[in-house]
């Protein structure tokens, strides 16, 4: 009984202090995108000064999008993808993607987007837990990735859920380092680097577990605790930046132990009433940060907003006063 009794303060302890209000960050414009086959945007990265997409519907296409107008237009470019290597997954999670994708689309599942400062992409798939570059020159290939990853995630509570994989991944310049997200039950951030031509963890893949529940921003409809969980990731000034889609946020954190030095809201202005959908659970799916703000991607599901909005979104918020590398 009073194991019970002190699960029950801790619990309410977190739920009390994730309820702590976070300086609001302020949307300065919204552009709906044209012209993704699938839909459902899941990705977005800043390639040599290009903006490109992806969707979790659409195995062989990369998204080069034209930012011309107020809306977008997403320009299709094929990419041929090689067979998916095994990762080490269980037979069960695998079974239940193979069903899902006959169902809906996108085998492969497509999640997040990054590139190096050569302009390589970078594409993580949820469904296989695998990682695939996109080179400027050259075929799409997968990356060698020790399995010691898949392994070490799993021993620590992630990638034990069907659909609550790899959410998203950062690269840095070089290209050697990648950081991966473990989208929730349990969430995390993990880190493997380039050794010649495969990559492993060195010293641990690990970085960051977290269990557990936070209020959804006072903003959402019927506001309520969802499990902790991450969506994206991006990389700027040798910082890492997560997207928590439940709570409507953005944290800033160090490079090497994914710990949190700062975060920000986006909620006021992304839950706006015209903004809503009747989904009871965040949409932001993709993140990219620069200097002068960021560019948040949502994944709609097909789902009209209260305005009658139908398409995929990404919102432009402009940096914090001080900039991302201010302190509290």
């Amino acid at each position: 009984m009073i194991r019970l009794l002190l699960a029950a303060v801790v619990g309410l302890f977190a739920l009390s202090s994730q309820a702590a209000p976070w300086p609001e960050l302020k949307m300065v414009s919204e552009h709906p995108v044209e012209g993704m086959r699938g839909g459902n945007l899941s990705g977005l990265a800043l390639c040599k000064d290009e903006l490109w997409a992806l969707s979790d519907r659409d195995d062989d296409l990369l998204y080069r999008l034209d930012t011309a107008a107020a809306t977008w237009q997403a320009v299709a470019v094929p990419m041929a993808v090689p067979q998916v290597p095994e990762s080490g997954l269980p037979w069960g999670i695998r079974s239940r993607t193979w069903a899902a994708g006959l169902v809906r689309g996108g085998d492969l599942d497509f999640e997040g987007l990054s590139c190096d400062g050569a302009g390589n992409r970078y594409l993580v798939s949820e469904a296989h837990a695998a990682v695939l570059q996109v080179p400027v020159k050259g075929e799409p290939n997968w990356l060698k990735i020790d399995p010691s990853l898949v392994r070490q995630a799993r021993a620590s509570g992630m990638l034990l859920h069907f659909n609550a994989l790899f959410e998203g991944l950062a690269v840095n310049p070089a290209g050697d380092r990648i950081w991966l997200a473990a989208e929730r039950e349990r969430r995390g951030l993990l880190l493997i680097n380039r050794q010649q031509t495969v990559w492993n963890c060195a010293g641990g893949c690990v970085l960051l577990r977290e269990a557990g529940v936070e209020m959804q921003p006072p903003q959402m409809p019927g506001a309520r605790a969802l499990p902790r969980d991450f969506s994206d990731l991006a990389l700027f000034n040798n910082k890492l930046f997560t997207l928590e889609r439940n709570a409507h946020r953005i944290c800033r954190r160090d490079a090497a132990s994914a710990q949190v030095e700062r975060c920000w809201s986006y909620a006021a202005d992304a839950l706006a009433e015209p903004r809503q959908y009747t989904q009871p659970f965040g949409l932001a799916e993709a993140l990219v940060i620069d200097a002068k703000g960021a560019w948040i991607g949502v994944d709609n599901n097909g789902a009209t907003r209260k305005d009658g909005e139908i398409r995929p979104m990404i919102w432009r918020f402009a940096a914090p006063e001080g900039g991302w590398s201010a302190k509290p």
